[in-house]
């Protein structure tokens, strides 16, 4: 099937370019002699996950239950579920925990005691890390903070926990305009981890592993000395976020959403296509860098990863997208009725979340389809 016969809006896996990605991550792993625990949120998808694991990443990481439920199903056995885990979830997570390696992680007291609680009544030790906040100020405990302490203490001495070590998300590596100020983020995350843990083992508290990770930090980090394992997730598939920050240059990009023209005015300064916001989403992507693609860049010549200079996709409503121009001309004798374009989303994890499948692509030819697994619980 070619790419052409598709009904769209459709999303693209370009699978050469995704095993590129993944083989890039990987070695760099090997390289700096750390696990490589890769989160899955933002493929979702069985097949990926399972190259990821042929590759060498040592267990995965999700954001939700579901997920883990999903890929435990399909014979992963070691997840780390990386999300300061809901109350509501601890018997779920204890039940799961007694099938598999699950991994959860907590930021209080009163996430232990749940969990103690659903541990002892399933028999089982719960696998759990402590969050810290390496300065995303998301979520977290702070190191210098009493509390951190604390909780490693309780985790140290509770008999329904099996303490696995502490674990980071440098959310605010994506902040950075350029390298620089990303390897900035990337240094900041591991001189945090590594302090903290050095000063809890100058106590004698065991700290079996320090974990930490995101896409921008790993894409410059230059010494990863005292960490254990790296969680990157979007490195699979890049986006324009990673792409206009330096992370990956455009021909890093695996996914795209192809979409058809399906209005377009003589004379008019814009066209729309039929990818709105439930295929792109409405992320806004680096609106702290100065560029003009607004809700994500089209391709001028995709063979050749040349974006379209002086058309940008401005607005989405549910299911239009807009495409304007300040000058008529840039439009003339192009964008008919019909036409196929290939879009390059701000943020791959949101856009992929809106489809039920890839089109595994080879050139301009199908050759698989593969499910994601976007449940919710």
């Amino acid at each position: 099937m070619n790419i052409h016969s598709l009904p769209t809006p459709a999303l693209l896996l370009d699978e050469e370019i995704l095993e590129q990605n993944l083989r890039r991550m990987q070695e760099k792993a090997n390289a700096f002699s750390v696990k490589l625990r890769p989160h899955i949120k933002t493929h979702k998808c069985i097949e990926i996950g399972k190259k990821q694991v042929a590759l060498g990443a040592k267990g995965i990481t999700v954001s939700t239950l579901y997920e883990a439920m999903e890929f435990s199903k399909a014979g992963f056995n070691d997840i780390t579920w990386a999300f300061p885990i809901p109350p509501i979830y601890a018997t779920q997570a204890a039940a799961l925990a007694e099938k598999i390696a699950l991994r959860v992680v907590i930021d209080s007291h009163e996430a232990i005691g749940l969990l103690e609680k659903a541990a002892r009544a399933g028999g089982k030790k719960t696998h759990v890390w402590l969050k810290i906040d390496c300065g995303y100020h998301r979520a977290g405990v702070d190191p210098k903070s009493a509390l951190a302490e604390d909780l490693i203490k309780s985790l140290s001495e509770s008999t329904s926990i099996e303490f696995n070590g502490i674990l980071s998300h440098s959310g605010h590596s994506y902040a950075g305009k350029n390298r620089a100020e990303i390897k900035k983020a990337a240094d900041e995350e591991r001189t945090v981890m590594v302090e903290f843990a050095e000063r809890m083992r100058a106590k004698r508290y065991n700290i079996p592993a320090v974990s930490i990770g995101s896409t921008p930090a790993m894409s410059v980090i230059e010494d990863l000395k005292g960490i254990s394992e790296v969680r990157p997730g979007n490195y699979a598939f890049n986006d324009y976020t990673q792409a206009i920050t330096n992370v990956c240059d455009v021909g890093n990009c695996a996914v795209t959403v192809l979409a058809s023209v399906i209005s377009h005015q003589p004379g008019a300064k814009h066209f729309v296509t039929d990818a709105g916001a439930l295929a792109l989403s409405k992320d806004l992507g680096p609106t702290h860098v100065a560029n003009d693609m607004e809700m994500g860049p089209i391709f001028e010549d995709y063979d050749r990863k040349r974006l379209a200079s002086h058309i940008q996709l401005k607005a989405l409503s549910q299911e239009h997208g807009k495409v304007v121009t300040e000058d008529a001309k840039h439009l003339e004798g192009k964008f008919h009725v019909g036409d196929r374009v290939r879009i390059l989303e701000n943020h791959s994890c949101l856009t992929v979340f809106n489809f039920d499948k890839y089109y595994v692509v080879k050139g301009d030819e199908v050759v698989a389809e593969w499910k994601i697994l976007r449940g919710r619980n």
